[in-house]
C-alpha cells in the first residue's frame, strides 16, 4: 500500500506552516549582503556546496542563485570533479525555497510576473534547468526541504536524507507555482495521484515516506548522515567517470523516448566513452585481479 500523503510534522521554529521563511529576528534581518551566499570547496575529487543563509533556513536569493550557477559551470568545466554534494548550511534546513521577503520587494518595484523556468532571472539557467551537467550531483539533506529546496533535491541524481528531513511544494498556498521544475520532475518521480496530491496540497512528506516512494536513495539519524553520504560519494568514484556521464547522458535523454527511439540515438558521452582508454583499463584489471586506473580519456 503507498503511504498516505499527510499532512506531516508541524513547521519548525521560523518557518511558517507553509514554508516560509522569516518569524524570528535572525530572519527578518537576512543576511549579510556582502557574505558569499555559498560556501564551494573541491577536496579528493568532490565538489561540496553549501547553501550558506542558516540564519533564512538557507532561502535562495537571487544572489544565491548566481552564486550557484557559477559553481555549476566550475564543476562541468574541472576534469578533477568526479561528483559533487550539494547541502545547507546548519542542522534546520536543506533550503526552505525561494527568499520570499526578496521577491515581494522585487515585485514592488516593478519586476514583472515570475512563471516556470528561470531564463532571464538571476543564476540562470539553474540546476533545475541545467540539463547537460554531465556530473552527479547528490542532495545531502539536513533538515526542511521546503519549495525551491525541494525543488533542487528532485534535480539531484541521488538524495541523502537524514531521518528529520522533511519536504514540500506549498506554492499553491501561496498563489504561486512550482516553476523550478517541480510541477515536472514530481510527476515523473512519483504516480501522477501521489503526485497532485502533494502539488494541489503543499502536504508535507517525512523522511520515511520520501524513501517509500523512492524520492531518496536512503535515510539515517542526523549523525550518521556525513558518513553516509561519504559512502555514496567514495562509491560513484569508484566507477569509471566517462561511464558515469555517459549512463547519466543516457538516462536523462532517454526518459521521454520509447525504446526504439532510445536504442537509435547517438550520445555525446557514450560515444566519448566507447572509445576511451578506460573501457580498456576496466576489464583489463578486472582480469588483472587490481583496482583499475581509470583516467577520464
Amino acid at each position: 500500500m503507498s503511504p498516505r500523503v499527510g499532512a506531516g510534522p508541524a513547521a519548525p521554529a521560523g518557518v511558517t506552516p507553509d514554508g516560509r521563511a522569516g518569524s524570528t529576528p535572525a530572519a527578518r534581518a537576512g543576511t549579510d549582503p556582502d557574505r558569499p551566499r555559498v560556501r564551494y570547496e573541491k577536496r579528493d575529487g568532490v565538489a561540496w556546496v553549501t547553501l550558506d543563509r542558516p540564519e533564512v533556513l538557507n532561502a535562495l536569493d537571487g544572489r544565491t542563485h548566481e552564486e550557484l550557477a557559477a559553481v555549476w559551470t566550475d564543476v562541468e568545466a574541472d576534469p578533477e570533479v568526479r561528483v559533487a554534494v550539494l547541502t545547507g548550511a546548519g542542522d534546520r534546513a536543506f533550503s526552505v525555497g525561494q527568499d520570499l521577503r526578496e521577491r515581494v520587494r522585487l515585485t514592488e518595484q516593478g519586476a514583472g510576473p515570475f512563471t516556470i523556468g528561470s531564463r532571464d532571472q538571476p543564476g540562470w539557467p539553474r540546476l533545475t534547468e541545467r540539463f547537460d551537467l554531465s556530473k552527479p550531483v547528490i542532495a545531502r539533506v539536513n533538515g526542511y526541504a521546503l519549495g525551491g529546496g525541494f525543488e533542487l533535491v528532485l534535480a539531484c541524481d541521488l538524495a541523502i536524507a537524514a531521518r528529520n528531513a522533511v519536504f514540500a511544494l506549498p506554492e499553491a498556498r501561496l498563489g504561486l507555482i512550482p516553476g523550478a521544475g517541480g510541477v515536472f520532475r514530481l510527476a515523473r518521480q512519483l504516480p501522477l495521484k501521489t503526485a497532485m496530491g502533494y502539488l494541489l496540497t503543499g502536504r508535507r512528506l517525512s523522511a520515511e515516506q520520501a524513501l517509500r516512494f523512492g524520492l531518496v536513495n536512503e535515510v539515517v539519524e542526523p549523525e550518521d548522515l556525513d558518513g553516509c553520504v561519504a559512502r555514496w560519494v567514495d562509491d560513484v568514484i569508484r566507477s569509471a567517470p566517462l561511464s558515469v556521464a555517459a549512463i547519466k547522458e543516457c538516462v536523462h535523454r532517454s526518459l521521454d523516448m520509447s525504446l526504439e527511439q532510445a536504442f537509435a540515438t547517438r550520445y555525446v558521452w557514450e560515444e566519448r566513452r566507447m572509445r576511451s582508454q578506460d573501457a580498456v583499463e576496466g576489464p583489463r584489471a578486472f582480469l588483472e585481479k587490481r583496482p583499475p586506473v581509470w583516467s577520464g580519456r
